[in-house]
């Protein structure tokens, strides 16, 4: 039996369409019960009957912070994907991403253990990969640096996959994955979604920063590959290839057939903005859209070198232009 975590998320409900597609037994952990109504709208993106496979599934409501509710959906797993996580940007939500991301992996971990589950594959993210100087591509051993001024997502991030670790010294066979920004549809609310739904409404602005992209069946594949496979113990980024935000939000205007935006938001612009966003914040106090450590990373162009997953699974990834213009597709027939 393979549980998989976060199972109504953009790899959660990609990856379980994978592994029921190769007539896995899986058993999904949910938080939401309104969430499951995406994955059933993933799966109809790619086959005629989303409810057939969706019923093959055993679906578990659980928290990450609720052992006892957790500890129930361990029952004769031997494979575990953990992909569940709490994705914020805002520093008022330290607590909660701490509690979600740090101490629901521990538990996560812990019940692995217990339950002599054969592997685990957590899903990290590219914001716990260390800085390079130069533009310099950072690769698996680029340190991270905890006196730098971090965002709270991947400072939580990064403290999960200490979790991580922690549990591969306890015996625990595990692997984890740091994905670049992930493009799939299915969620336009947040995430890389968002982005597309942003353009198409008529995004005005545009930074100069660069980052890595991948598709979401690329992360699915390689997560499962990896732990079909020998490897155990081992961290591996997942990027595509290496884009300018400007680049990826002009290919996206294309595919959409709408104007691109034409205004540059440079670092002083965005320093105004964030503190701008703060202060509403604290007037209102309606969510933070823009961070301080948000700003900076939109203008900060950071490259990744993709060579230790390529050569390991010998694998080549979807051109990120063909990526954009499947989801750009998908999106247009739903708005």
């Amino acid at each position: 039996m393979i549980l998989v975590t976060g199972g109504t998320g953009l790899v959660g409900s990609h990856l379980l369409f994978q592994l029921i597609q190769e007539n896995k037994a899986v058993r999904a952990i949910y938080r939401n019960e309104k969430k499951l109504s995406i994955v059933k709208k993933v799966f109809s993106y790619y086959c005629e009957n989303p409810d057939e496979l969706f019923n093959k599934i055993e679906w578990i409501q659980a928290d990450l912070t609720d052992i006892p509710l957790l500890s129930g959906a361990f029952k004769d797993v031997t494979h575990v994907y953990h992909s569940a996580a709490f994705v914020s940007f805002e520093p008022n939500k330290y607590h909660v991403l701490r509690k979600t991301n740090i101490e629901g992996t521990a538990n996560i971990v812990n019940l692995c253990i217990a339950n002599n589950v054969e592997k685990l594959c957590y899903v990290s993210t590219i914001a716990t990969i260390g800085k390079t100087i130069n533009t310099k591509e950072a690769n698996e051993r680029t340190p991270w640096n905890s006196e730098a001024d971090n965002s709270v997502y991947g400072i939580t991030k990064y403290g999960a996959e200490m979790e991580v670790w922690r549990g591969t010294q306890e015996g625990l066979n595990a692997v984890i994955v740091n994905p670049g920004v992930i493009i799939g549809p299915g969620i336009w609310k947040y995430g890389s979604g968002n982005i597309f739904k942003k353009v198409y409404n008529g995004l005005t602005h545009y930074t100069e920063g660069a980052v890595g992209y991948i598709a979401v069946f690329d992360v699915v594949n390689c997560m499962i590959k990896l732990m079909e496979s020998h490897v155990k113990n081992d961290n591996f980024i997942l990027v595509a290839e290496n884009w300018s935000y400007k680049q990826f939000i002009e290919q996206i205007a294309t595919s959409l057939n709408v104007k691109a935006p034409t205004k540059k938001a440079g670092p002083f612009l965005l320093n105004i903005a964030w503190r701008l966003d703060w202060a509403n914040h604290l007037l209102t106090g309606k969510r933070r859209t823009i961070s301080k450590q948000l700003a900076k990373t939109l203008v900060s162009k950071s490259v990744f070198d993709n060579t230790k997953i390529k050569t390991q699974l010998q694998y080549q990834f979807k051109p990120i232009d063909k990526s954009i213009e499947e989801v750009s597709s998908i999106f247009l027939k739903e708005h």
